[in-house]
């Protein structure tokens, strides 16, 4: 069992998963046009046959009215998103905007659009395709977890795979995806774009057939009708223009104008529709047809003209409601009008040519000047006609047109749809260079605190007091569902919904999140866009990391600075000495501060003999960022004084010590692969209390190694009293360190009782040990018990073989409570697990641990258990 389990999972590699996501999504996506095209044919079909047997000035108006208020119903009741063309949608969902794109919204853009349309909306059913594509490929990479990145990269396969199948022209498809929606050309994009589009093309063809190759003239083109082409580009280029702002503009008066619900507005753009339609010639009936007529050349310009007026009209009435429905066909049916136009003034004065060369040029260019896609245009028309001599005509008059178009009309139609909807999609930040080759894995924290969904609003509380952090990825089973901040807490108190609500009720669900793999100008572009302060990092629905604007900053700086922010080796190793192994475990001794190193290895230790740790010592020798830490000649005899005091220390104690000297650009980092490559089990590390900058509590290096470190780390902050002694002489002196009366505060949380642990060992430090704990409630706690603090004081008895003094205090500020009680039980020690912070608001002023450590001269010991 566990042998197929295996070679299932070898099977299912990226390449070859990726290579069946776009199979898979390819046929889906074919078998969805195919089944929209049928319903489509058979809805208007039947509206023929009624509006033959009964009088269409009645039988056409109501058809509409019924269809387009049905239409709209599926669409507000189920699927918001499944308005209009939905190409915008798909642009947008591609552009990290948080729009639905699954399985429901497929389902009901299908049935919409079969009912809109069939019941004689003038729209196309191409556009839907695009949505219906993308939304089936979101629906797959929902089923089949995946980055965000591929999720997007399989949502523009599935847009290729829709517009594919919609017009039976696999290249198009993938060269709209690259002209309009993603602007990528990655071996990954277009391999599952093109997979999955040719598939989509091929479904449809086996399944619908051909409707214009077999139909279409000979073709024919000759140098002298290049000025009417231009003529055509010029008439297409500005009546396309027209075209997009009429569109904008009707859809802003419908929304402004008509205060009713959304399936009203579509019911009665299809009653109109009918009116329109039942006064008409029969071929306005049916857009297939009418679109075969004109492609073909087999009308007189007045009939032309005629046409043209028409169905720009029906058509604008369509788009003021945002029936479901495409641009393509009504563009495709204009362009061939204003073709044919051109062609029989072509064919009056020279006699020459064919007007199916006029039409289906201008089909080609209308439609790439509408949807500003040119060059996907003239390749949907050629794969339509399969005929070379349209590349030439075809291309002459999609240039003009677009270029005409883009001076009275610019920007993408799409973009400014969804821009009157109040989603703008900005351009690309430019960084000059700056961000080039850094992606999220290089600079994210691959050690992230997290809560798990099931964790009460109460005990989030709690986490937030212990935490500097703001914000926190919730996790179930180790997949990422949501993101919690403080704003999320402050809500549910202002709510005043209960404590022991889960956090998942309260929590921001399906947080905007990168790959590994993203490039880090798109991760500072979704922070500046979404006003973010985190990114969660995730690789196929596990987090992986997070990314904040800090650790962007830093790695703009260390750029600037000329030190590689990608990940490699951050020291290099020039003198190492291993003692026995013990096998018990290791403390990590950094030693870079001599005004304090012996007393902390005092205390390291005390702590390794009383846990039976081997001591690991480290002395990291900064070198600037320009030199290379292999090639930079260094001095080892202070490294080797430093270690020569801490084999003095340790003769008393049956300590194993081992040491070792690197040569690095960046402390935090060297701490961090030596505690991995070590397997460390407890860092203990010195910081000085301040720091140069708010965002950094506890300094560069040691900020650093709390964030990421995956280990226990015990920070310690000496008295200024003892940092202003210098403990060295040229013989060993033990230091005297006065660490005799200790003050704890106690919250009840995991850090709390694993320092708790390492006590008796630091009471060893102290030659007349004191010990008093105390607890902080607020005054709203009207029914606080002091039980828990006898509990622990109880508890370290046992240990410690001496009474330990209890002080609960009743205070709104923690940190203030705390240096009052430590300034009057005059406090040697002050030592931090972790402290609760009972109110909201006061979480959202600053860290407890931070607040103490930066108002207090005494020596401030603050523990964190592993992550």
């Amino acid at each position: 069992m566990a042998s197929g389990i295996s070679s299932w999972q070898k099977w299912l590699k990226p390449k070859r998963l990726a290579i069946f996501e776009a199979c898979l999504i390819g046929v889906v996506a074919g078998l969805a046009a195919v089944m929209l095209k049928q319903g489509i044919g058979w809805i208007g079909g039947w509206r023929l046959q009624i509006a033959n047997d009964l009088p269409a000035w009645f039988a056409l108006p109501i058809i509409g009215l019924t269809g387009g208020y049905l239409s709209g119903f599926l669409i507000e009741q189920f699927a918001p998103e499944a308005s209009g063309s939905g190409i915008p949608q798909v642009k947008a969902a591609l552009g990290y905007v948080p729009i639905a794109l699954n399985l429901r919204v497929a389902v009901v853009k299908i049935a919409s659009t079969i009912l809109a349309l069939g019941s004689g909306l003038a729209l196309g059913r191409q556009g839907p395709t695009v949505q219906i594509g993308a939304a089936i490929a979101g629906q797959v990479s929902q089923w089949i977890p995946t980055s965000p990145e591929y999720q997007r990269q399989l949502i523009a396969a599935g847009a290729a795979a829709g517009l594919a199948a919609g017009f039976n022209a696999p290249i198009a498809g993938v060269l709209f995806v690259i002209e309009e929606l993603l602007h990528d050309v990655s071996s990954l994009t277009l391999g599952t774009a093109i997979l999955a589009s040719f598939i989509g093309g091929v479904v449809s063809l086996m399944l619908s057939g051909h409707s214009l190759t077999s139909v279409i003239p000979i073709i024919q083109f000759s140098a002298q009708e290049i000025p009417f082409l231009l003529l055509l580009g010029l008439l297409v280029g500005w009546f396309a223009a027209f075209f997009n702002h009429s569109v904008l503009a009707v859809i802003k008066w419908n929304r402004n104008f008509f205060k009713i619900g959304f399936a009203w507005r579509i019911a009665i753009a299809g009653c109109l529709s009918g009116l329109a339609i039942a006064m008409l010639p029969s071929e306005f009936r049916d857009s297939t047809g009418l679109q075969l007529f004109l492609a073909t050349g087999q009308s007189n310009w007045q009939a032309t003209a005629g046409t043209f007026v028409v169905r720009f009209v029906l058509t604008l009435i369509a788009c003021s409601a945002e029936t479901s429905g495409g641009l393509f066909v009504p563009s495709l049916i204009l362009g061939s009008a204003l073709g044919s136009l051109v062609g029989n003034l072509e064919h009056s004065l020279l006699g020459m040519g064919t007007l199916s060369t006029y039409a289906l040029s201008g089909m080609g260019a209308f439609f790439g000047a509408v949807a500003k896609v040119p060059i996907t245009a003239f390749v949907i028309v050629f794969e339509i006609t399969r005929d070379f001599n349209i590349i030439l005509p075809l291309m002459i008059t999609s240039v003009v047109a677009y270029l005409c178009t883009e001076k009275y009309a610019p920007g993408s139609l799409y973009t400014h749809l969804l821009e009157q909807k109040g989603i703008h999609l900005e351009a690309e930040i430019v960084t000059d260079g700056l961000w080039d080759g850094l992606r999220a894995i290089d600079v994210m924290q691959q050690q992230v605190e997290t809560l798990n969904s099931d964790m009460i609003i109460n005990e989030a509380i709690q986490t937030f007091a212990r935490s500097r952090h703001r914000g926190f990825p919730v996790v179930t089973d180790g997949h990422l569902v949501g993101i919690l901040t403080q704003m999320d807490l402050v809500k549910a108190q202002e709510s005043k919904m209960s404590d022991s609500v889960a956090i998942r009720q309260i929590m921001t669900q399906k947080p905007i999140t990168v790959s590994p793999e993203e490039s880090l100008s798109q991760v500072l572009y979704l922070l500046s866009y979404y006003k973010l302060s985190r990114l969660p990092v995730i690789d196929r629905n596990n987090l992986v990391g997070i990314i904040t604007r800090s650790d962007i900053l830093r790695a703009q700086s260390k750029r600037l600075r000329g030190v590689s922010s990608q990940i490699s080796k951050s020291s290099y190793l020039v003198y190492q000495q291993r003692g026995t192994a013990t096998g018990k475990g290791r403390l990590l001794l950094p030693l870079n501060n001599p005004q304090t190193a012996m007393y902390l290895i005092e205390i390291a230790l005390a702590i390794a003999e009383k846990q039976n740790y081997e001591l690991e010592c480290l002395h990291i020798i900064s070198i600037s960022p320009h030199l290379s830490p292999s090639a930079t000649a260094v001095d080892l005899n202070p490294s080797l004084e430093l270690f020569q005091q801490v084999t003095n220390a340790a003769k008393t104690r049956k300590v194993s010590i081992h040491s070792q000297v690197r040569v690095a650009h960046d402390e935090g980092q060297t701490i961090l692969e030596v505690a991995s490559d070590r397997q460390i089990d407890l860092l203990l590390i010195s910081w000085y209390g301040k720091s140069k900058s708010p965002d950094r509590i506890f300094g560069d290096t040691v900020d650093t190694v709390v964030r990421q470190a995956n280990c226990d780390v015990m920070l310690v902050k000496f008295s200024d009293r003892l940092q202003k002694v210098n403990p060295f002489n040229q013989e060993f002196k033990k230091p005297n360190i006065s660490f005799n009366r200790w003050l704890i505060p106690i919250a009840g949380g995991p850090n709390t009782e694993s320092a708790l642990l390492l006590l008796p060992a630091l009471m060893t430090l102290s030659a007349y040990p004191e010990v008093c704990l105390c607890q902080i409630f607020a005054p709203a706690d009207e029914n606080y018990q002091a039980s828990q603090l006898e509990k622990y004081a109880d508890s370290l008895y046992k240990s410690l073989r001496f009474s330990v003094g209890t002080i609960p205090i009743c205070s709104k500020s923690i940190a203030d409570a705390i240096l009052d009680l430590a300034n009057q039980e005059r406090s040697d020690v002050i030592m931090l697990g972790a402290s609760r912070e009972g109110l909201v608001q006061q979480i959202i002023h600053g860290n407890i641990p931070d607040a103490i450590a930066r108002n207090s001269n005494r020596t401030i010991i603050i523990f964190r258990k592993a992550v």
